[in-house]
């Protein structure tokens, strides 16, 4: 499962500078952040739909979108996956409310 993460990663980066009329990866770089941030808002708001509404398969389907567009969000802003699982670790000392409660105290 990971290796399939990873391969997705991987061909994110090598496709982002390719010619944006065949492929989607460089259409969605050339598009820009405002974009790209709209569109993974979009496929949040399908995935959450369908878990409300739809059956597994519209729903792993949307939650296949979702991660797509997450991790070309990731990659558009240069953020590793490392640094995000390091994150997670880092949050695995703490409670879930107490991090929430640190987070509003840190605006970003």
């Amino acid at each position: 499962m990971l290796k399939n993460l990873e391969q997705l990663i991987q061909k994110i980066k090598k496709q982002k500078n390719k010619n944006p009329k065949i492929s989607y990866t460089a259409s969605l770089m050339k598009k820009g952040k405002n974009f790209c941030i709209k569109k993974f808002m979009e496929e949040a708001k399908e995935l959450a739909t369908s878990a409300k509404y739809s059956n597994k398969k519209n729903i792993t389907h949307e939650s296949a979108d979702l991660l797509y567009h997450f991790l070309f969000l990731l990659e558009f802003k240069k953020i590793s996956m490392t640094s995000v699982m390091k994150e997670l670790k880092r949050r695995e000392k703490i409670s879930g409310i107490q991090e929430k409660k640190n987070r509003k105290k840190n605006v970003r």
